[in-house]
């Protein structure tokens, strides 16, 4: 495994699994169970995906020391701003059945971003999160809150794969010192990625698969990923990513697959914006 060092010192796997789209509670224990098992020590959650507590049994159940893992959780929309955040994080504790949580996330970047962030700030400064950062956050909104705020987002966790590179917010990013993470690096699938006859040149020349080709590209940007899988032997290739390195002109093949627009939704559109606030979970 490799980790990268945030904006605070704190030390992050480079490479995570994810538990988007699990909310079935003994499949998602069980995912986590193997993701474990597999050598993964970077598990990314939120109150938004309903299975906090699963990834918490898991943990518990792993046989692992609480500091042996890194564990990400986000706040929803629905529970924006000072007081709620508050109340919000100390739910999400109890349901992940831990004292703390080493990463902290604004999910969305809509409500009151302002006054969730003074209290995450606060919890930070409590120890009871070992860093705070954003997800979703468009370059425009991440500038405006770092400089508005004392604590600088150690991470944002954006859309990022080979047909969205986030090329304009890495470059903002790495200027303020905030970590690129990728949810969503193979896409979901979208644009055929994994037949992809780009990747899959690439993915032969090494002996290697799309996916790792994938994972590859992302780690050596520096940008850590988060790619989710149910499958036992999905989760064991995905981890196989640090016997190889991709060249210049892998990385130059990759780079001409980038359409500089989202596969899933935009942030600026109006009619998102509207959808995403309207949505409410049982947390």
């Amino acid at each position: 495994m490799q980790y990268i060092t945030l904006n605070n010192g704190v030390s992050m796997p480079m490479l995570g699994y994810g538990v988007y789209q699990i909310p079935d509670a003994d499949i998602c224990e069980s995912c986590v169970s193997a993701a474990l098992a597999a050598g993964y020590r970077h598990i990314d959650t939120a109150a938004a995906y309903v299975n906090e507590e699963a990834v918490g049994k898991a943990l518990r159940r792993s046989g692992l020391q609480r500091d042996e893992v890194f564990l990400t959780t986000k706040l929803w929309l629905q529970n924006m701003g000072y007081e709620e955040t508050k109340a919000a994080f100390a739910a999400s504790l109890k349901r992940l059945g831990t004292d703390y949580v080493d990463l902290y996330l604004i999910h969305q970047p809509f409500g009151d971003v302002y006054g969730s962030w003074r209290a995450m700030e606060e919890l930070y400064s409590e120890g009871k999160i070992r860093a705070i950062g954003v997800s979703n956050f468009p370059p425009d909104r991440l500038v405006d809150l770092i400089i508005h705020n004392s604590v600088v987002p150690a991470v944002n966790q954006v859309e990022t794969h080979p047909f969205c590179q986030q090329r304009e917010a890495s470059a903002v990013m790495e200027e303020y010192g905030v970590r690129m993470e990728s949810w969503g690096p193979f896409a979901e699938g979208r644009n055929d990625l994994f037949r992809n006859p780009v990747l899959l040149d690439v993915a032969r020349k090494h002996g290697k698969t799309t996916a790792q080709v994938v994972l590859r590209w992302l780690n050596q940007r520096n940008v850590v990923a988060i790619p989710k899988t149910v499958r036992p032997e999905r989760m064991a290739e995905n981890f196989d990513i640090f016997d190889f390195t991709l060249d210049a002109d892998d990385m130059d093949l990759i780079a001409s697959l980038d359409t500089g627009k989202s596969l899933f939704f935009d942030h600026r559109d109006p009619a998102v914006v509207k959808r995403l606030c309207s949505i409410r979970y049982d947390i």
